[in-house]
């Protein structure tokens, strides 16, 4: 009897959420400024970006981080890292995103450092998202909402959510509340629907005792590069 030929449609092997990011991590290194200081940020997808520019060590002069856990990466593959009041200007920023739209908005803070993502994103002249597919949405608001506040105000401002329609609770880490490299709480917001995030950001932000929104719409991507099965896609947003 002869054997049965192995079917020419069975399934490839999935590529794994940490394959793409690695796509992704060395895909971004075609945005680094040869001989210029690299923004850095915060996550699993920008560690691979990390362990890729230490390859290239070399052709650039160092970075600015946007977190501790960064800066410790970093420094232990032998880049050196900028404190961001020694630099003028980044050329680009590189960092994740726990949610993008199509048009390039984005929440991002599930890791805490959102307010120093922020800072290092305002200074740089170009955002480079990096992401595997499960980011990109329609609407942002699936994910909880980061937003970084000053202990004394977290109850407040989860009312002010509250009447909002979303559901807020202080992020805590082994029992009690996470504290942020600055030295604050992040309260994590469910349930939200945010059609307009330029506004929302804008609102948000006035809230007396919230230091960061986790909704990046002044400081938006120009590019997503996007981790598929099929390859690294790229999104280019005006």
């Amino acid at each position: 009897m002869t054997a049965p030929l192995p079917s020419s449609s069975a399934a490839a092997t999935p590529i794994s959420q940490d394959e793409l990011k690695a796509q992704v991590g060395r895909a971004a290194l075609a945005y680094v400024v040869k001989g210029e200081i690299v923004g850095v940020g915060t996550g699993s997808t920008v560690n691979k970006f990390i362990d890729a520019l230490a390859t290239i060590k070399d052709q650039i002069r160092g970075a600015v981080s946007s977190s501790l856990a960064s800066t410790e990466r970093l420094q232990a593959l032998g880049i050196p890292v900028f404190d961001s009041n020694e630099v003028e200007e980044l050329g680009v920023y590189i960092d994740g995103a726990d949610e993008i739209d199509h048009r390039g908005f984005m929440v991002k803070g599930g890791g805490a450092a959102l307010t120093r993502e922020k800072i290092v994103a305002a200074q740089s002249r170009r955002f480079v998202c990096i992401a595997d597919a499960s980011k990109l949405v329609d609407t942002l608001g699936a994910f909880p909402l980061p937003v970084e506040v000053i202990p004394m105000a977290a109850r407040r401002v989860m009312r002010q959510f509250a009447a909002l329609g979303g559901l807020a609770q202080v992020r805590e880490k082994d029992g009690l509340p996470l504290v942020t490299d600055n030295g604050q709480h992040i309260v994590d917001v469910t349930g939200l629907k945010i059609a307009d995030p330029l506004a929302f950001e804008s609102e948000v932000s006035q809230w007396p005792g919230v230091v960061t929104v986790g909704v990046f719409a002044h400081q938006k991507a120009n590019v997503c590069l996007l981790g598929t099965p099929e390859g690294v896609r790229t999104l280019d947003f005006a």
